[in-house]
């Protein structure tokens, strides 16, 4: 405690004034700190568009960063684990500091949008055979050529900045830098000095720093008068603030470069649970040099390429394929989380409503996709599986059974930690984990406990799900009781093996049963799109022809007779087996689905043909390129979901079934691929809003694993000639082929 002593005569006045004074100057913060700026909290706090064109880490654990790119500019980082997005963005504005005044992206579009500024042109070149990338932007003053990597021994992301003056003029370049620590962009705090722009919050930090160092900074308030960007925008100068007060924080600092006789830095945004943590990571890595981490970086993902197969023979001897194959693995390679080993994310990404955090006003922290699904598991894991990462996929298994529930079912999704997010069932994700061990050979007694567990929990709980695989609708799905089916066969095949034929048998009679009867369940014999039968999305009450009408979601403004929403997952019953590919009921549901139904699935575009997911879907942008919102309230038309490259994959595996030609499918999954070789969720379809591209990404997650996973491993299966993941104890069973 702090010990005061005056003379009697100071009196009252005289104490009060000296206690003034202390506070005062505790209020102030120690010596140099800065003004505080104004306008706290400032504008709520939204992520970045999901539609990344860049997604990198080093392979090494310890480089415990992951970044993501756009178009233009780095958009999130993650830190400490692919759950938890820490920083927001990173981009450059120039100036001469009298007339002009150019960023490189524009982020406060009404559609949520950042195209490159007008006069700019950008590229992203992912570096072949690594995940580092060069990101380039040109105006006719300026251009700025930008290499992205993560320190393999640090959490440290670097880039190597490349600033030419164009105009043969000394230009001053800005860094202008978005923090939101621990997933959380609205109760940051932000301090700069001594090249250093420092953000924290109570769980995590990042220190931005570079060499040569940063001059004169400044820490404010989005959308605020202490915004950095608007400050300079003023008046072509940078205030001189500290954010001292919780708040959406925005920084900003003058590179130490000038485009003519000083072209080159290296910048560093270290991160740590505090700032001397993150101060460390990012001092660290500039001491270390940007070489030095580059050799590290790219001799990683050297390594571990050399550990894989020979790319198959369907991409090797075209180079478009043969990238965007490689791509795809260091892609799926880098989705599993460096600190919760065998945790794969479905994207690192948070597209529309779950970047804008407008679905639930009170909710701070990022929504999906960066989050771990059994399902998108599946197909990750069959694909690095095919490709010859057998460590991987065995992690992967072991971490289905850390997190797998005491009923043996699995939750929805789960963070990377195990922790649940989304807690609905759907039963096609209890039934992949057994597929895919029994496909892995885990069968010993270990794994038997949790097939065990999981077949019995399909036993009490199936056929019928609460969702089944597009997310938002319960009943009797053609897709899940595939999966059930086959998961059932599967865990009948194990349980002999572990000395159980009782439980085999009783498995298998049940699959035998849910195989006979899952078209009279699913398929409709009086719809309104043919005579014959056709498999329906689901039934609510496995009554196919009884007319119940269910409301869509999505903002589809009416319920709908199930009878007129079709998608293409009965194809399931297909590859996992269960049916041939020539069963009347297939193929009259893919001539429906194609063409006869009232909202077509087939879409023919530039890339290639592509399917929609059921009829009506409306998970994507409005009709008029705004942002999916489930608060939709445009008047011009429902939100409309596009166009799956991954269902082209699926198509492919039928025909392969079916003795056909599936190239033209893998070659369409390739042309959806942007710059950086990302490939998306969805991709627009014949009718793409005013300035988009059919065929191209949306705004929807990318990269999505399930896309890339789909892409590696029908290229394996077309080297095979069938689908290399369909479990041949099911086939053989039901359709006597495999055996």
């Amino acid at each position: 405690m702090l010990r005061m002593s005056f003379p009697p005569a100071a009196g009252r006045l005289t104490v009060l004034s000296i206690c003034m004074t202390l506070l005062a100057a505790t209020a102030a913060g120690p010596a140099g700190a800065k003004p505080a700026a104004p306008g706290a909290p400032g504008d709520i706090h939204t992520w970045a568009p999901a539609d990344k064109h860049g997604f990198g880490t080093s392979r090494q654990l310890a480089g415990n960063a992951y970044f993501t790119l756009r178009a233009a500019s780095l958009s999130e980082v993650y830190f400490p684990d692919l759950s938890t997005p820490s920083f927001r963005g990173l981009q450059f504005a120039v100036t001469d500091g009298n007339t002009f005044l150019d960023r490189e992206t524009v982020d406060d579009d009404p559609r949520h949008i950042e195209p490159v500024a007008p006069g700019v042109t950008a590229r992203v070149d992912p570096v072949a055979g690594t995940l580092k990338f060069r990101q380039v932007t040109r105006t006719a003053r300026w251009r700025l050529t930008k290499t992205w990597i993560t320190d393999p021994q640090r959490a440290t992301v670097l880039g190597r900045i490349r600033f030419e003056s164009l105009t043969r003029r000394p230009l001053r370049l800005y860094v202008l830098t978005d923090p939101t620590p621990g997933n959380d962009g609205n109760d940051d705090r932000g301090t700069s000095g001594g090249g250093r722009l420092n953000a924290l919050d109570d769980v995590a930090a990042s220190v931005v720093s570079s060499t040569p160092e940063l001059g004169e900074s400044s820490s404010g308030y989005r959308g605020t008068a202490s915004d950095p960007w608007r400050d300079l925008a003023a008046d072509y100068r940078l205030g001189n603030y500290d954010a001292t007060e919780p708040g959406n924080v925005v920084q900003a600092a003058r590179a130490g470069v000038n485009g003519l006789g000083s072209q080159t830095m290296t910048l560093a945004i270290g991160f740590g649970r505090s700032v001397s943590e993150a101060e460390a990571a990012a001092t660290g890595s500039l001491a270390g040099g940007f070489a030095a981490a580059e050799a590290g970086f790219d001799a990683g993902w050297a390594g571990y390429r050399a550990s894989l197969k020979e790319p198959p023979a369907s991409v090797a001897a075209a180079a478009q394929l043969r990238r965007l194959y490689e791509q795809s693995l260091l892609v799926l390679a880098a989705s599993e989380d460096k600190r919760h080993r065998g945790a794969s994310i479905a994207s690192p990404s948070m597209p529309w409503i779950w970047g804008t955090l407008t679905l639930e006003p009170e909710r701070r922290f990022s929504g999906p996709y960066h989050l771990v699904w059994p399902r998108d598991f599946y197909h990750v894991a069959t694909a690095q599986k095919a490709a010859g990462d057998d460590a991987a996929t065995d992690r992967l298994v072991d971490y289905l059974w850390k997190v797998q529930k005491p009923d043996g079912s699995f939750w929805q999704n789960t963070r990377v930690d195990g922790t649940p997010k989304w807690m609905t069932e759907q039963l096609d994700q209890t039934s992949l984990p057994i597929v895919l061990a029994w496909w892995l050979g885990r069968t010993g007694p270990g794994d038997w406990s949790h097939i065990e567990r999981a077949a019995d929990y399909i036993v009490d709980n199936g056929p019928e799900t609460d969702q089944e695989r597009w997310e938002n609708q319960n009943g009797w799905s053609p897709n899940t009781i595939a999966t059930e089916i086959a998961a059932l066969i599967c865990a009948a095949d194990v349980a002999r093996a572990n000395g159980e034929p009782g439980k085999a048998s009783d498995y298998e009679a049940l699959a035998d049963s849910w195989a006979a009867s899952v078209e009279a369940w699913t398929a409709t014999t009086n719809g309104p799109y043919s005579s014959e039968p056709y498999y329906l999305r689901v039934t609510k009450d496995a009554q196919p022809n009884d007319g119940t009408r269910y409301n869509l979601g999505d903002n589809f403004p009416r319920p709908v007779d199930e009878r007129e929403i079709v998608d293409n997952s009965f194809l399931q019953l297909v590859l996992f087996g269960i049916k041939p590919w020539n069963d009347q009921t297939v193929l009259n549901s893919l001539e429906v689905g194609d063409r006869t139904s009232a909202y077509p699935l087939a879409v023919n575009t530039p890339s290639g043909t592509a399917w929609h997911r059921f009829s009506f879907d409306g998970y994507g942008e409005q009709s008029d390129g705004r942002d999916w919102d489930l608060f939709f309230d445009n008047p011009q038309g429902q939100t409309r979901g596009r166009l799956w490259p991954l269902l082209a994959g699926e198509r492919g595996e039928y025909e392969l079934i079916a003795g056909g030609n599936a190239r033209p499918r893998l070659r369409t999954i390739a042309n959806t691929a942007n710059d950086g070789l990302m490939l998306p969720e969805q991709v627009w379809d014949d009718k793409p809003p005013p300035g988009e591209t059919s065929g191209k990404g949306t705004r929807s997650a990318t990269p999505l694993a399930w896309t890339h996973a789909q892409f590696v491993r029908l290229a394996w299966s077309i080297d095979a000639g069938k689908p290399i993941e369909r479990p041949s104890i099911v086939a053989c069973r039901y359709t006597r082929t495999g055996c």
